[in-house]
């Protein structure tokens, strides 16, 4: 079966369709160079959402898992192990957090993170504080709790009955915050950049506002930086560049590059709600996954690297501005933080990102898209100035195709 010839129709055949893949199928790729099955070369500005920010198939990374694969792979949480005690170690050495639990995904991440936020309410203050606060368009996972507290419909219709004790309100509008979190709000959580919801940044003031509403009703704020983590906006973690301090912190996507993990950092205070029993995972910071998180955090949390995604970022955004002004028509202005950036379509266009996004790809540029009225770019951090000129030289010559369409 090794050798079984495949191909995209064979995705038809086999797999549940939950997901409606390109035609070509990636078979090779190093840094943010791509192959298909065909042997079709493309420039991947797509990272694998936001994951594999340090490129395909990274040496360094490649050759920490190696050595772990030939050392220990896998003991279960009966037994702790070294790569994950030094893992969680040097987390806590780079951010707020004393503690971190691993998991396998940003969406067990954020389970975890509500989780704790309802069992530590329950414990300090009684079961009447339970309910969650979220955003909008927000996007959290997709298990039944964070698909719920993500606020966006689409994504839940036809799975009910929806966990209860859950309220949404408008991303970066304090009035609305400062109304609905009240004295029965176990936590909110936000996305310091909304990502899914449209690569929208989150205003530094509305942030506070969400830290001193928390702060005076006893709830807990939850920040959700599994895209945004890991050095994707310039700083390790977008809450440095804030001004604010959640309680509770949720990683993953580039944590790992591409082997799957997740982790969620908190206080001592508030993990010791989580007491033996009451959470867990088979899998999660398994030593294998834990190798590679170490080696990943390493090569991102450098000073230099992160002055690196800064400046590839600025120019990134002035080739977007660019593009923006020269097409009107088009788009409108780019918007994000980092290497993390959306550029809406133009008013005329709305609704066809992924129109855009193919006529890319038949160029060989992979992009994203955040919703039917943005394309999302998430490069890989360590991309080149002649891979930013090249995706801009794909991009032009798609609104051609685009505008003579």
């Amino acid at each position: 079966m090794a050798t079984l010839p495949v191909s995209r129709q064979t995705f038809d055949e086999v797999l549940v369709p939950t997901y409606a893949p390109a035609a070509m199928v990636p078979v090779r790729a190093s840094g943010l160079d791509l192959w298909d099955q065909e042997g079709k070369h493309y420039l991947d500005f797509t990272s694998g959402i936001a994951v594999t920010a340090l490129g395909h198939a990274n040496p360094e990374v490649n050759e920490a898992l190696t050595k772990q694969l030939n050392t220990l792979w896998h003991i279960g949480n009966g037994y702790t192990n070294e790569p994950v005690l030094r893992l969680a170690s040097a987390l806590i050495a780079a951010t707020f957090a004393e503690r971190a639990f691993f998991c396998n995904s940003g969406a067990e991440a954020n389970e975890a993170a509500l989780k704790l936020a309802r069992k530590y309410a329950h414990g300090k203050f009684g079961p009447h504080k339970s309910r969650i606060v979220s955003c909008l368009s927000s996007f959290h996972g997709r298990t039944l709790f964070t698909v719920s507290v993500g606020g966006q419909p689409k994504y839940t219709e036809g799975f009910e009955p929806l966990p209860q004790d859950l309220s949404h309100i408008p991303y970066n509008d304090i009035e609305a915050a400062r109304a609905a979190i009240t004295d029965d709000v176990a936590a909110v959580i936000v996305e310091p950049i909304q990502g899914e919801g449209g690569v929208i940044p989150g205003n530094p003031d509305y942030l506070k506002a969400l830290r001193e509403f928390c702060d005076k009703t006893g709830a807990l704020l939850v920040f959700d930086e599994v895209q945004s983590g890991m050095g994707r906006t310039g700083s390790l973690f977008a809450y440095e560049q804030m001004g604010v301090v959640p309680d509770v912190l949720t990683s993953a996507k580039a944590l790992g590059n591409g082997y799957p993990i997740g982790a969620m950092l908190t206080t001592n205070e508030i993990a010791q709600y989580l007491a033996v029993g009451t959470h867990g995972t088979t899998y999660g910071g398994n030593p294998l996954a834990s190798s590679v998180g170490l080696k990943v955090l390493e090569l991102i949390n450098q000073p230099a690297f992160l002055g690196r995604v800064k400046e590839a970022s600025a120019k990134v955004m002035a080739n977007l501005q660019q593009l923006a002004a020269d097409y009107p028509q088009v788009f409108g202005q780019p918007r994000g933080m980092g290497l993390l950036i959306g550029l809406p379509m133009a008013e005329g266009v709305k609704g066809r990102s992924k129109d855009y996004t193919k006529l890319c790809e038949k160029l060989g540029l992979m992009l994203l898209i955040a919703g039917p009225d943005v394309v999302r770019l998430a490069p890989a951090l360590v991309v080149s100035d002649e891979q930013i000129a090249e995706a801009d030289r794909l991009m032009r010559a798609a609104v051609a195709e685009f505008t003579a369409a």
